[in-house]
């Protein structure tokens, strides 16, 4: 019979996408937005707006290839009116997660989707 180490536990328990490099994603959103006639600027402006970063300082998360994790860990003030942001992503509603990273990070799914949806700016950055 198999023993399974603490370690090995632990490691089993954080999710998957912590570890992935915001940058191997980013491209992923931006081609979302732009299927539906949506920019690369339009994408920045969201993830600037709920984490707090400024242009440089996310472009330079990017080119680092910070983790999920680390990006949301370091970001300078998430916004306080993401609790604002609603819905179903991945067929979990974004307001009852627990775990704070996991949140943000479907907070920016969330915000992404609603780019390829083409919702008013103003409505996604919830003026």
């Amino acid at each position: 019979m198999k023993t399974t180490t603490n370690k090995t536990k632990n490691k089993a328990k954080t999710p998957r996408i912590y570890a992935m490099p915001v940058a191997v994603v980013y491209p992923l959103y931006i081609t979302k937005v732009k299927k539906k006639g949506r920019t690369k600027k339009d994408v920045d402006e969201v993830i600037c707006w709920l984490t707090g970063y400024t242009q440089k300082k996310l472009e330079a998360q990017l080119k680092k290839e910070t983790d999920f994790e680390t990006f949301f860990a370091e970001a300078p003030k998430l916004n306080p009116l993401r609790k604002l942001i609603k819905g179903v992503i991945c067929g979990i509603r974004v307001e009852d997660i627990k775990e704070p990273t996991m949140q943000a990070i479907r907070y920016l799914d969330k915000l992404v989707d609603e780019l390829a949806k083409g919702r008013a700016m103003e409505k996604i950055l919830r003026k």
